[in-house]
């Protein structure tokens, strides 16, 4: 059936069997992804919090759902489905881990940069590090470009006592990482051949990747401007 999703008693229809189809999907058929995507229809059509976490809490510990896990461990992070309560930091970390142990980039990357800026999430703070620059590699690896540019700056700059400053794989990071379009990432490789920072100083290249970086930050800020014309459009 074709819907008319202009008309508003047909949308509350097409949600309506929607909810109904993913129930069926979870409960009767045990698709993972179905009950991912009931999470989902929780969190953001009933927006109850508390449902969608326990769906996605129990698709991941049930059926090892990666996409399940990592959403679960967000929501521990930030408290955001207990009501009055406080968050729990190291359950958030232990979903989001294994939502990277299961290969979802984003759990990868989340889990990365909250084990290499956070104190309070294993006895060994150097392990605790390690296993977080490892996140950030698999995520860089898996295709997230934020995790690639996070990893480029801890090798920029070094975590004293735990990662030692390595601009040459700061530099290879950072060239993958403009790459596939981040503006900052560009800029770093300009200044790093204008100083000649671990690579060959070369002020033509360094003008080649201010030009880039430039064309990017142009383009991000169009992104934005459109984004803040469309919001509140109801469709």
């Amino acid at each position: 059936m074709a819907y008319n999703l202009k008309d508003a008693e047909e949308v509350k229809e097409y949600l309506k069997n929607l909810y109904i189809e993913y129930q069926f999907g979870c409960y009767s058929e045990k698709n993972p992804e179905v009950c991912h995507l009931l999470g989902d229809y929780n969190e953001s059509i009933k927006t109850d919090n508390k449902e969608a976490a326990d769906i996605y809490k129990k698709t991941c510990d049930d059926m090892n759902y990666a996409r399940s896990c990592t959403k679960y461990g967000d929501f521990a992070l930030v408290g955001k489905f207990r009501k009055g309560c406080e968050k729990n930091v190291k359950e958030a970390y232990k979903y989001l881990k294994k939502g990277c142990d299961l290969d979802d980039t984003k759990g990868c990357y989340h889990a990365g940069v909250f084990a290499v800026t956070s104190e309070e999430l294993e006895k060994d703070r150097a392990v605790q590090v390690a296993d977080g620059v490892r996140m950030l590699k698999k995520s860089c690896d898996l295709g997230e470009e934020k995790a690639c540019f996070h990893l480029s700056s801890i090798y920029l700059n070094g975590i004293k006592g735990h990662v030692d400053k390595n601009t040459r794989e700061a530099y290879k990071l950072s060239l993958k990482c403009c790459e596939m379009g981040n503006p900052y990432a560009c800029s770093n490789i300009a200044i790093m051949h204008k100083q000649g920072d671990g690579v060959q100083k070369n002020k033509d290249l360094a003008t080649v990747f201010q030009q880039r970086a430039e064309l990017l930050f142009n383009e991000l800020k169009k992104y934005k401007k459109q984004i803040k014309f469309h919001q509140g459009i109801d469709l």
